[in-house]
């Protein structure tokens, strides 16, 4: 945990921007993998970390806007814990070490949400992910589960938003910790990337080292020669010469802030004639967008630039043609780029998915297109101080989406279709970096991993 003052600060904030009603934070709770005491490892719910800190199942936190008092629920372990967890701190310990002083046997709280009910309060909750919490919160206000879906208070919502995208001091120290192991996990995953070894052996070790040095991965662990599935989470494939290996990989701290990096690499280590031409493309891209990277440009704009920067290169080879600017005004890139150049970064990977993408990167004025591969941009607001983002432009071939395009003759105005087969055994590339942005311009967070074809091919040797 960080210092008690962190959380107080964060709650006695959220008091100010809330005023009034009764605000339930649903810590999470063991998940049986198979039967109840065979729990899946347990990772405690972003927002209530990020407002309580505890990382332990079976608490709750609330925060009473009207009475300025906020509470923690959850339940004294007994003997039969202490057997088999040793001794163990009390709630009202724990408690005091997020700064909170008013602690109740988990029952208790729904006493608590009667009276406010009976006082007509208003609830805030967030937006909820895991059945146990659903039914909690159904319980605690008599409605079925589904009556509650869409009720998540939106002024909890964006006031949320609004203090976790702009990360503390405490937390870029934590994402570059998850970035430390992230190297390690990356620059492990390149020297074993030769042939005739299986995805599943590199997939283990970098895991290993996620479990070794944190608190495991932010996310399943996307290691393949089919790197043209955007998320493949199959290991089962044989290395081979000739083919790139996408890993996309983080790690969390034990405090539960993440990383999240990608790197492309040749198999055997060294880089073909074609390969380098499309990961040249890549990673003009990725510093590209990077560099410009600063306060009030917007997420959106820096997409734009690695998308105009993958069609131009792709227009240098012969497999686009046209007007630059018109081919990714009408999206025709997307067929090399189906996806958004990246997404915020913090306690989640994907930092505060759970309450929205449109709540978090799109507004009254900005909103999201439904043109493909655009519409996969999960941000397209400006940038603020504070902010940290994952640039990850890439560059695939896609053989279902190619061949449905060109039966449908789609932009062939822009798209030469002949010249793409020459290049299926690429089959993706993408190369991605923790980006913080600052006062005047931008930081990318971490020690450098290897990104340059002569670093990589250096660290393969």
């Amino acid at each position: 945990m960080f210092r008690s003052e962190v959380y107080i600060k964060r709650r006695e904030e959220l008091h100010r921007k809330m005023k009034t009603g009764l605000a339930l934070f649903a810590g999470n709770v063991d998940s049986p993998m198979n039967y109840p005491a065979n729990a899946f490892h347990f990772r405690q719910d972003s927002d209530f970390l990020y407002f309580f800190g505890l990382d332990i199942p079976g608490l709750a936190g609330v925060m009473d806007f009207d009475s300025g008092k906020d509470h923690i629920f959850g339940n004294d372990f007994d003997m039969d814990d202490i057997v088999w967890m040793g001794p163990q701190p009390m709630l009202k310990d724990l408690a005091l070490k997020c700064g909170v002083t008013s602690t109740a046997p988990f029952i208790k709280i729904e006493d608590l949400f009667k009276d406010a009910l009976a006082k007509k309060k208003r609830i805030h909750f967030l937006p909820q992910y895991r059945g146990e919490n659903k039914i909690l919160l159904s319980s605690l206000l008599g409605k079925k589960p589904l009556e509650l879906a869409g009720s998540a208070s939106v002024d909890l919502i964006k006031s949320v938003i609004s203090m976790r995208s702009i990360k503390e001091k405490v937390e870029i120290e934590e994402i570059e910790k998850a970035i430390e192991i992230a190297y390690d996990m990356h620059v492990t995953a390149m020297t074993m990337c030769r042939q005739g070894v299986k995805e599943q052996e590199i997939f283990g070790a970098i895991e290993g080292i996620a479990l070794a040095k944190g608190a495991g991965v932010s996310f399943p662990t996307i290691l393949s020669i089919n790197g043209q599935t955007l998320h493949n989470h199959s290991h089962d494939n044989i290395l081979k010469k000739g083919r790139m290996m996408v890993t996309d990989a983080g790690a969390e701290t034990n405090l539960h802030y993440a990383s999240d990096i990608t790197r492309t690499t040749p198999v055997g280590g060294k880089f073909s004639k074609q390969q380098k031409e499309i990961y040249e493309i890549v990673l003009q891209a990725n510093t590209e967008a990077i560099k410009a990277a600063r306060p009030g440009i917007s997420n959106l704009d820096i997409h734009l630039i690695a998308c105009k920067i993958v069609a131009q290169g792709m227009k240098d080879l012969g497999l686009m043609k046209g007007d630059v600017d018109e081919a990714v005004a009408e999206g025709a890139h997307a067929l090399f780029m189906p996806h958004g150049i990246g997404h915020m970064l913090g306690l989640d990977v994907h930092d505060m998915e759970g309450l929205g993408e449109n709540h978090i990167g799109y507004n009254d004025d900005v909103k999201r297109s439904d043109q493909f591969g655009l519409s996969f941009l999960r941000f397209a607001l400006p940038y603020k101080p504070g902010h940290v983002f994952t640039v990850e432009p890439g560059c695939y071939f896609i053989p279902e989406l190619i061949e449905k395009w060109q039966s449908e003759s789609k932009f062939t105005s822009f798209i030469n279709f002949s010249k793409i087969e020459s290049y299926m055994s690429i089959g993706g590339i993408r190369i991605e970096d923790d980006v913080l942005i600052t006062d005047k311009g931008h930081r990318v967070l971490g020690k450098p991993i290897p990104k340059t074809v002569k670093e990589i091919e250096t660290i393969c040797l």
